[in-house]
């Protein structure tokens, strides 16, 4: 077999580091709509296009499947999922048990390196608050805030579990085209929850979590329900 050469100043991709590479694209194509909702996933046709067998398309389906971007059917393969409002819901019902826990260790944890960390993340989700970026962008400066709280709890099961779900919110974002009206919504809503935090009081920081990823759960439910009647969103 000959081997391919590998580009100066990288290192060639072992197994593992294929898959999660295949993983990446295919998780982008689907999140930006490249790839739509009950779309199947071929392999060959994927393994073709990237130059690659279809073993590591298949495992990195596999990883799709884990983290609820795609479905699998016996003797059908792989399709990408269909987003329902029930299942929404209950993601973000499931985000609220996660991000709550996180919030009551991130208080016990709190420092001055923390505080800096989510600050600047919470300038960042201003400075692309605007419609010179596009909402991919947006989203994913949303769910870091978000996973820099998990991170900082202290408690690596919350930052683990976090991103196993956090693809599947920015696909059902995405899918719905927006949250706020206005941009610049998504990054106020997330000044309370900062403002609580620096507060010390474990009470008004559960409370002003559990307000935060609870509207935006009415929000998102909402537009999947206004899509599932064939409606435009609002």
């Amino acid at each position: 077999m000959n081997e391919t050469p590998s580009s100066p100043g990288f290192q060639p991709l072992d197994r593992e580091g294929l898959v999660q590479t295949v993983a990446k694209m295919l998780s982008k194509a689907i999140v930006t709509g490249q790839l739509a909702p009950g779309a199947r996933l071929s392999e060959s046709v994927v393994a073709r296009e990237l130059g690659v067998s279809r073993a590591p398309v298949r495992e990195a389906a596999r990883l799709l499947e884990s983290s609820g971007l795609v479905t699998y059917e016996p003797n059908r393969g792989f399709f990408v999922r269909q987003v329902s409002a029930k299942a929404i819901a209950d993601l973000y019902e499931f985000r609220i048990v996660i991000e709550l826990a996180a919030v009551k260790r991130l208080i016990r944890t709190w420092n001055d390196d923390i505080h800096a960390a989510l600050s600047a993340q919470l300038a960042e989700i201003n400075r692309v608050a605007t419609d010179d970026f596009d909402m991919l962008t947006q989203v994913e400066a949303d769910l870091q805030f978000h996973r820099l709280l998990c991170s900082g709890s202290g408690n690596p099961k919350f930052l683990t579990v976090f991103d196993q779900i956090a693809t599947e919110t920015e696909f059902s974002i995405m899918v719905i085209g927006r949250l706020y009206d206005d941009p610049d919504r998504l990054a106020k809503t997330h000044e309370p929850v900062l403002e609580a935090l620096c507060s010390g009081d474990e009470t008004q920081a559960v409370d002003a979590m559990q307000y935060h990823i609870g509207e935006a759960q009415r929000l998102v439910t909402e537009q999947f329900r206004i899509l599932e009647e064939g409606k435009t969103p609002q």
